[in-house]
């Protein structure tokens, strides 16, 4: 399977930074959204709404959630069959497509009613290439990877959500900076969407460029593909596409308090604390969250994937309650403090998803099968996660009630992590997985497969 040359250890980690890069301009399109949506689209799409208008707007984020599973179902049914490398160019063409006429769509102040439909009309799209293109990233740095280094090689597709955050809000705290709040929200805001010109013909030159996986060739030399394989993977594997997703809904609802806009629109609507400072700290958080990304897929093949999470949901659930403690202080020096601890917590059980998720299926059904839990876990988490909190936050009074909601989902995730049983280094080329624990150290390599 994997090369052990120099030329094949350079190809591994080139596919590997391919997946981190694709997925980063993927992440940017989707959360420069859920930023605008707490901070802009409440004002110039649903205004007419009066006091629910930012409740709305962030229910714009989650509706494009609901339509994740189908994107996963489509792209997943053209993964297993067509093959991963072509279903992902065309994810990232539906994601940088939707993104930038999003960012010419006229405020409902000069086309009425159009204007928020075409705003989610857009979403449901951003949604739709969502759902299918995190699962054929994975595949493509997993399936190249050497055994023993899964969970390392799997972190860098990972990558792309913290790296995503970091340059969305990047961009948006830079146009902040240069513009008056009357021109951000008259026309400052538009530019993070027009930009996904550029990046989505980034993006296209490096995917085009990447081979298609070695699992999915063999799939195709052998005869091995699954004619139906969305009926396949929910007939034969239905508890791992449930636990995969409880995993990754424990995950992704923390994770969209700040990819969400939820955490931005508190610190800057409620707290009147400066947009670029809020900006800046979700940014120092962003940057904690990839390193422990990349430092939570490499202690994976070493501890295995389901220690690293327990690990990472531990902490999450200890610093839940601080972390809105220093929120709630209106202290931007303490916000920065809370957004770098709390994003340690979301690094762990994040870093090792694409290996253990990878690791869960058997080959014929494999995209479809965790394109599928990522896309449920998303719904089930993140999806409605802003709007829940502000509306726990408005009829509570207090953002203290948004961390017992988190620490609840927190402790689903912990309970499976604790019961589901590793599978860490398993072949992945076989068709039938057993359900016996595989111990991830030491490093989980068996026969011809080394590390680059």
């Amino acid at each position: 399977m994997p090369e052990t040359t120099a030329t094949g250890r350079a190809e591994h980690r080139r596919i590997a930074i391919a997946a981190a890069a694709g997925t980063t301009i993927e992440w940017y399109d989707f959360f420069i959204y859920a930023l605008c949506a707490g901070l802009v689209f409440n004002t110039q799409y649903f205004a007419e709404l009066g006091g629910d208008a930012l409740l709305v707007s962030f229910a714009t984020i989650g509706i494009s959630f609901v339509f994740r599973p189908l994107g996963a179902a489509a792209a997943g049914h053209l993964g297993d069959r067509i093959g991963r490398r072509g279903t992902l160019i065309f994810t990232l063409l539906l994601m940088g497509g939707s993104t930038t006429l999003i960012g010419v769509i006229p405020p409902s102040s000069s086309i009425g009613v159009a204007a928020p439909i075409l705003l989610v009309l857009l979403r449901i799209l951003q949604g739709v290439s969502a759902g299918g293109e995190w699962g054929g990233a994975a595949l493509l740095a997993v399936e190249h990877a050497p055994r023993n280094r899964r969970g390392l090689f799997g972190a860098y597709p990972q990558l792309g959500a913290p790296a995503g955050l970091l340059l969305s809000n990047g961009v948006l705290a830079a146009v902040s900076a240069a513009t008056s709040q009357q021109q951000f929200l008259a026309w400052g805001w538009r530019i993070p969407f027009l930009l996904s010109v550029v990046l989505i013909a980034v993006g296209w030159l490096i995917r085009v460029k990447v081979a298609e996986s070695p699992v999915f060739r063999q799939l195709q030399d052998s005869g091995g593909r699954s004619r139906s394989p969305l009926v396949a993977v929910v007939r034969r594997n239905f508890p791992m596409l449930v636990a995969g997703a409880l995993l990754f809904a424990a995950n992704n609802a923390a994770g969209y308090m700040t990819t969400g806009g939820y955490v931005q629109s508190y610190a800057v609507n409620t707290l009147r604390l400066p947009q670029s400072a809020v900006l800046l700290a979700v940014m120092a958080g962003a940057v904690v969250w990839l390193v422990t990304t990349l430092l939570a897929g490499w202690l994976s093949d070493r501890l295995g994937r389901l220690a690293v999470y327990r690990i990472g949901f531990g902490i999450q659930l200890v610093w839940m309650f601080p972390f809105f403690a220093l929120l709630d202080s209106g202290n931007i020096a303490l916000l920065f403090l809370a957004l770098v601890l709390y994003s340690v917590g979301l690094g762990l059980t994040y870093g090792p998803q694409a290996a253990l998720n990878s690791e869960m299926f058997p080959a014929s059904v494999r995209y479809s099968g965790i394109a599928l839990t990522y896309a449920t876990g998303a719904v089930l988490g993140g999806a409605f996660a802003p709007m829940i909190a502000q509306a726990l936050q408005s009829s509570t009074g207090t953002v203290h009630s948004v961390g017992a909601y988190l620490a609840a989902v927190t402790v689903v995730g912990l309970v499976v992590a604790c019961v589901l049983k590793d599978r860490s280094g398993i072949p992945l080329t076989q068709e039938r997985h057993d359900t016996g624990s595989h111990s991830a150290h030491p490093g989980g390599a068996r026969g011809g497969d080394r590390a680059p």
